[in-house]
């Protein structure tokens, strides 16, 4: 796995940045209500723009992470990615093909 991002809690949310080849942005994944219930629990913005979305996932070993889905025109296709908690309020955002 590649880590692409690095973020810290913020309120109910993360603030970070995402650094690929092509993307390089400061990010806010922000909590949303749902409507549905496998609508996506935070949106994610990049200088204002929606550019993913993420889901509450539980790992095997009762570990928190979110399991994040990120596209921008610039991307062959999307990304699937996660946000895993690292020590902390710190978290990483690692990405494997």
């Amino acid at each position: 796995m590649t880590t692409i991002g690095t973020f810290t809690r913020d309120g109910d949310g993360f603030t970070g940045t995402i650094a690929t080849l092509a993307l390089k942005a400061k990010v806010a994944i922000r909590p949303i209500a749902k409507t549905v219930e496998n609508a996506p629990d935070f949106r994610i913005y990049a200088s204002g723009v929606e550019i993913g979305a993420a889901w509450s996932k539980m790992s095997e070993a009762d570990k928190p992470y979110l399991s994040i889905k990120l596209d921008d025109p610039c991307f062959a296709s999307s990304i699937y990615c996660r946000l895993v908690g690292k020590s902390g309020d710190d978290h990483v955002l690692v990405w494997s093909r």
